[in-house]
């Protein structure tokens, strides 16, 4: 507990599937936590869980792919707080399942728009004051943008350009204090990995289960975990990294993950309360 206390974070897409779990343990580890989402996401309700436990949240809905939307959040967080100790990229969407001669270029141009723009936007608005704080910034990557995925070709890509993103953070900015990395998850239980609230169908979801070494999804709260070690003091000697959290998914050879006991293939209770975990930006098409 208190792993964060008295830091100022902005969690982007921190109202649903891992961002939910990611500003929750943010404010349960002590930090006071500016929650971002669309106008349609559940900011409120999980702004109002983090009270009843005990933290300290407030709420900013907007499309911060807008340059005036962006801005506003980084001071919305300062205005309240009068700092900004961690940035978490973490809004993105997962909007089409598809081969790529057939894939929708309105799906692609969303794919850019939330993103590359949102995090390109946050973190440059988000930079001057991190550097008051010698603050820190975590973004969400992917196992897609380290070795490429199937039918979500155009995902992957825009999860390798925010690895090479948080990399030239990280070598710029080491001069004013500042810290830039990466998670990059493997199949999580949300939204994006279920047949019926995403684009993948049956033999689909079957496969990334069986790709995976460890033999299931992961959840939400574990890749929580793994932001809330490099947002904290203790990885203060990390910076340019990428994070997998995957399950053993890019050092898999095969489908392995059908060797693991089903005992060992359940996922772990959590101990936070999430309620927006299958919630989050995807289509089926």
């Amino acid at each position: 507990m208190n792993r964060l206390e008295k830091k100022v974070a902005i969690v982007t897409g921190g109202a649903t599937g891992i961002g939910e779990a990611i500003s929750k343990l943010f404010a349960r580890e002590g930090a006071k936590v500016l929650v971002v989402g669309m106008p349609q996401d559940p900011v409120k309700d999980v702004i109002e869980d983090i009270k009843k436990d005990k933290g300290v949240a407030i709420g900013f809905s907007g499309d911060i792919s807008s340059e005036d939307d962006a801005r506003e959040a980084v001071e919305a967080a300062v205005k309240n707080w009068g700092r900004l100790d961690i940035l978490i990229n973490n809004a993105g969407v997962y909007p089409e399942v598809n081969s790529l001669e057939s894939y929708s270029i309105e799906a692609f141009d969303n794919l850019l728009k939330n993103n590359i723009r949102t995090a390109f936007l946050m973190t440059r608005y988000a930079l001057p004051e991190l550097k008051k704080t010698k603050g820190c910034i975590v973004s969400a990557g992917s196992e897609a943008g380290k070795i490429g995925l199937a039918n979500v070709t155009p995902y992957g890509g825009t999860k390798g350009f925010m690895h090479a993103f948080m990399n030239g953070v990280a070598v710029e900015q080491a001069k004013n204090g500042i810290r830039a990395n990466c998670v990059a998850p493997g199949p999580i239980d949300t939204a994006w990995t279920h047949k019926e609230t995403s684009g993948i169908n049956k033999t689909m979801e079957k496969q990334l289960i069986k790709a995976t070494p460890m033999g299931r999804r992961g959840t939400p709260e574990e890749i929580a975990n793994v932001y809330l070690f490099l947002a904290s003091d203790e990885a203060s000697y990390v910076t340019g990294a990428v994070y997998s959290a995957d399950g053993g998914v890019t050092v898999a050879k095969g489908a392995v993950g059908g060797d693991v006991p089903s005992k060992l293939a359940k996922e772990p209770k959590g101990k936070l309360k999430l309620k927006h975990q299958q919630d989050g930006a995807t289509s089926v098409r």
